[in-house]
């Protein structure tokens, strides 16, 4: 099976996301808080560490390049399609979040609760939709090391979204702690 990133759907599909991610950044509202760079490292490094460990070319004698899942054209059709929801989930809850996203913990002038479309069934939509980005680029892979790459990438989305959850109770208070208890964080009606 061929590396994740050598494989050109794969390729495509992440390259297809980061041009539109490129691409939406521009316009979004000024920001009137902005996290520390080495609060924004903290997230950043493991994700690339994590994106890393998928998208390497697998190297000889490497421990956690195991397959744990079989090389079938099933296993990797089910990761591409994966990857595909994932992605399109993601760019669905950008397009909704509007002119309020930024890829750093922010705030923003004039800056709006957005409870609808995907954010109606997770708070955030962006890490669950990224997240299965890495599980089905990890299924394709078929790997140890996908699994590993995975729980890195929840960890630092975890801790991204904790800060972006004490930000929002501190600008919306009442009405940010009702969100919270009506919708889950990354899987709807469970976490």
């Amino acid at each position: 099976m061929m590396d994740a990133m050598q494989d050109p759907l794969i390729r495509a599909l992440w390259i297809a996301w980061g041009l539109y991610w490129l691409i939406a950044a521009r316009g979004t509202k000024a920001s009137t808080r902005v996290e520390s760079s080495a609060s924004r490292a903290s997230h950043l490094v493991p994700l690339a560490i994590a994106a890393l460990l998928l998208w390497l070319r697998t190297p000889p004698d490497c421990f956690l390049c195991g397959r744990i899942l079989p090389a079938t054209s099933t296993t990797y059709f089910s990761g591409v399609a994966v990857i595909a929801v994932g992605l399109a989930f993601s760019i669905w809850a950008r397009v909704h979040l509007g002119r309020n996203w930024s890829g750093v913990v922010t705030l923003k002038e004039n800056h709006e609760l957005v409870r609808s479309g995907p954010y109606a069934l997770v708070r955030h939509p962006i890490y669950t939709g990224l997240l299965l980005g890495f599980v089905g680029t990890a299924i394709a892979r078929g790997e140890w090391r996908g699994v590993l790459a995975v729980a890195m990438a929840f960890v630092a989305l975890w801790r991204k979204l904790r800060l972006e959850e004490r930000w929002m109770i501190e600008t919306f208070g009442d009405a940010y702690l009702r969100y919270r208890a009506e919708v889950a964080a990354l899987i709807p009606f469970l976490l």
